[in-house]
């Protein structure tokens, strides 16, 4: 419905004037006319979401402090590395589950990478809102790296509540205290900035990456991380 809907606005821009008519007398046979009219649709669409990505650079651009300088907000990799990517997500998105070794591999291969990650908790599931509120309170413990990587590899689909705190316990926090901290108000306050955030980007999805002024558009299963922070170093757009 989409692509036909598109195709529809495209030909209506276009017949009658990229078309065009044909010279009297001239006869277009109609599988010419077919070919003529996909090439303009297919221009026109390319066209459309060129200036679409370029608007949401545009938006992008204007929240860089709040999306790479907010110190309430978890990060994994080189405190000072050279390349900066932002993902937003979900402990119990399946596609954030799915690409993190991915993710997890690019931080091993590449030490000059910095990732922060912005809880965004989208997914209906009960644990969701509780695993981010317990990653943000890991923070003060030092242990948010390998907290937040053991909750995204967890071998659950939707982690059960009782496994937020297991996995904590495992990993040598004090559970005590991270009960009591996930729920002071700057712990919610943030979950809040986090959505406040994306919806401002207009990110309504997870997980969704953002790597300099761009948001990275391409499908998470396709994305190609090394040379994403390639491009990024030697300065071409992100875009992908």
């Amino acid at each position: 419905m989409r692509l036909l809907s598109r195709r529809s606005a495209a030909l209506s821009v276009i017949c009658g004037s990229a078309l065009g008519s044909p010279p009297a007398g001239a006869a277009v046979e109609a599988s010419e006319q077919a070919r003529i009219e996909a090439e303009a649709v297919k221009a026109y669409i390319a066209k459309s979401d060129a200036e679409k990505l370029a608007a949401s650079d545009k938006l992008v651009g204007t929240r860089l402090t709040d999306l790479y300088q907010d110190p309430a907000s978890g990060f994994l990799g080189n405190a000072n590395g050279d390349v900066t990517i932002v993902e937003f997500f979900d402990y119990n998105c399946p596609y954030s589950k799915r690409v993190e070794p991915r993710v997890e591999a690019l931080l091993k291969s590449d030490p000059g990478v910095k990732l922060i990650t912005r809880e965004f908790t989208v997914i209906p599931a009960p644990s969701s809102p509780m695993a981010a509120r317990a990653a943000l309170a890991s923070i003060g413990q030092g242990k948010y790296a390998p907290y937040h990587q053991a909750m995204m590899t967890a071998s659950e689909g939707f982690l059960p509540i009782p496994r937020v705190l297991e996995i904590a316990q495992s990993l040598g926090l004090d559970t005590e205290r991270l009960r009591a901290e996930m729920e002071k108000p700057e712990i919610y306050s943030q979950i809040i900035a986090n959505f406040n955030l994306a919806r401002a980007l207009r990110i309504f999805q997870t997980p969704t990456f953002i790597i300099g002024s761009h948001i990275v558009t391409e499908a998470s299963a396709d994305i190609d991380f090394p040379k994403l922070v390639a491009d990024a170093r030697a300065g071409k757009p992100a875009r992908i």
